[in-house]
């Protein structure tokens, strides 16, 4: 069976906080290979990004992206990812957006933040009593929200029940780090050296 992984993304959305990990899922298969990444056939995960509304949404750098779902028609997420971007500090703010993210995360086997979306995590309450890492220039912030985290500095990920990563790029570690979890080593090194990423 195929797990969802719906990935939210908002205005200000940071872009590889979302495309890196989205590229790591969708190209994972089990079988070796370019070959097997030919068709989606064979595709462990069916990687998806949800937005708060209908329309398009526009990332940093000003990239514009369609998301696949809104709030109201998303599928089951069974890997749910929170991305981070500047876009995540209006969001702090949003109370739909929280309560989505609290409801999507009691229903799914694994939640991910990148970079800030660990602060979007904090505010929702799931952070709270557990080691997690966020994007260099929040580390002090993200303690601000929630006073039981225990903010973790200078590493790039972390796996405290919920999985957070540093800034950016690390989300392409965590990912990887997930799909290991999941699929075993071996598959996640196969799918590290497919999209030519070194771990």
């Amino acid at each position: 069976m195929k797990r969802n992984v719906g990935i939210f993304v908002f205005d200000d959305v940071e872009v590889l906080d979302f495309a890196g990990p989205f590229e790591v899922f969708s190209r994972v298969r089990l079988e070796p290979g370019v070959a097997s990444r030919r068709s989606d056939a064979s595709a462990t995960f069916n990687v998806f990004t949800v937005a708060a509304r209908p329309g398009s949404v526009t990332a940093t750098g000003n990239l514009v992206i369609q998301p696949a779902h809104t709030f109201a028609d998303a599928p089951r997420i069974d890997l749910l990812i929170v991305p981070g971007g500047f876009g995540t500090r209006p969001l702090l703010e949003d109370p739909a957006a929280i309560e989505w993210i609290r409801r999507a995360a009691a229903s799914a086997e694994q939640t991910m933040s990148v970079c800030t979306g660990s602060l979007l995590l904090a505010k929702a309450g799931l952070l709270a009593g557990r080691r997690a890492t966020t994007h260099w220039g929040a580390l002090e912030l993200l303690g601000t929200i929630d006073a039981s985290i225990r903010v973790e500095h200078s590493v790039r990920a972390v796996h405290d029940v919920i999985h957070s990563s540093a800034g950016v790029s690390a989300g392409i570690d965590m990912a990887l780090d997930v799909v290991e979890q999941l699929h075993g080593r071996e598959v996640a090194d196969e799918t590290a050296r497919y999209i030519e990423y070194r771990r």
